[in-house]
Formats: structure tokens, C-alpha cells, sequence
């Protein structure tokens, strides 16, 4: 009988957990600085004198026990609470490389853009100068021409002048003979009197 009762109190130990509230700290280091290391299981032997010890120690080993649960609820408790800090850290920096792709993709679709409409604005302003370039050659082309044309009637007009002078020059002389072959005087003088 005396074997029985440690082996009840025994298994009776670890399925009753203290109802006592955990409090689970807020700063991981504070919580890492206390980590309780668990105590060492219990080796079970058949000896009576390994019972009798046991015996002995049945206060002490209830208090294990109560505090083993203690201990193993406050690490489960900081683990969960270490592996839903880590689930959000991990959350955190996916969201985060997540908007900063986003982002770097629209600036780098924005950039692209600007280059495509500054090659477009660049290759309209390139096909207005040509435009521009030849419509002034073809302008200067007819104003040359037209000066050409200006050039060769002011000779024209020059060539005529200078025969009609000519023409005056014997006919004025033809005159002046007769008139000293008559001897008559011209009837216009001078053409003021």
C-alpha cells in the first residue's frame, strides 16, 4: 500500500495544473533574462528504499510538480507569445517589401512613361523643324528666283533705256545736220521756253 499512494500522488500532480494567472511580460529581453530551466525528470526505480525516499519527499515533490506546471505553462506562454510576435514581425516585413515593390514598379512604369513621351515631344519637334527647314529653303528658293526675275527685267529695262537713248542720241544729231544743212532754226528750244 505504501508503493501505491507515491504513484497516485505522483500521477495526480502533473493532471492537476494551478489555476494561477500567467502574466506574460512585454519586453522579450525581460523575458529571456527569467527563463526557469525545468527541473530533471524523476527516475523511478524498484527498490523499496528508492520508495521510502520517495516517501520522504512527497511534500517536496507535489511542490515540483505544482511548480514544473508553473514553469511549463509560463515558457508555453512566452513561446506562443514569441511565435505570434515573430508571426507578426514576419507579417510586418512582408506588407512592407510588398508596398516598397509596388512603389519601386510605379516609379519604375512612371519612368519608363516620361521617357516614352519626352522620345515622342523630342521626335514631333525634329519633324516640325524638318517641316520648317524645308518650307524655308523652298521660300528662300522663290525669293531667289523672284530676285533672279527682278534682275533680269531691271536689265531688260536698262537695255531698252540705253538703246532709246541711242536712238535719241542719232536721232538728235540727224537733226541738228538737216538744221545746219538748211539752216533753219529748230522750232523747240530747250523744251522749257
Amino acid at each position: 500500500m505504501a508503493e501505491e499512494e507515491p504513484k497516485k500522488l505522483e500521477s495526480e500532480c502533473p493532471s492537476e495544473p494551478t489555476p494561477e494567472p500567467v502574466e506574460t511580460p512585454k519586453n522579450l529581453a525581460d523575458e529571456k533574462s527569467v527563463i526557469p530551466v525545468p527541473p530533471p525528470p524523476e527516475e523511478k526505480s524498484d527498490d523499496s528504499k528508492a520508495l521510502v525516499a520517495v516517501e520522504n519527499v512527497k511534500d517536496s515533490g507535489e511542490e515540483k510538480c505544482a511548480e514544473g506546471s508553473i514553469n511549463r505553462d509560463a515558457v508555453l506562454a512566452r513561446v506562443a507569445t514569441e511565435k505570434r510576435l515573430s508571426l507578426i514581425k514576419a507579417w510586418e516585413e512582408s506588407e512592407k517589401s510588398k508596398a516598397e515593390n509596388k512603389a519601386q514598379k510605379n516609379l519604375s512604369a512612371i519612368g519608363a512613361w516620361e521617357g516614352s513621351k519626352k522620345a515622342n515631344v523630342e521626335a514631333e519637334l525634329k519633324r516640325i523643324e524638318e517641316k520648317l527647314e524645308k518650307k524655308k529653303a523652298e521660300y528662300v528658293e522663290k525669293m531667289k528666283n523672284k530676285e533672279a526675275l527682278i534682275h533680269k527685267a531691271a536689265e531688260e529695262k536698262r537695255a531698252m533705256i540705253e538703246a532709246k537713248r541711242g536712238e535719241d542720241l542719232l536721232k538728235a544729231e540727224e537733226m541738228a545736220a538737216k538744221y545746219r544743212a538748211t539752216g533753219s532754226a529748230p522750232k523747240k528750244l530747250l523744251g522749257c521756253f
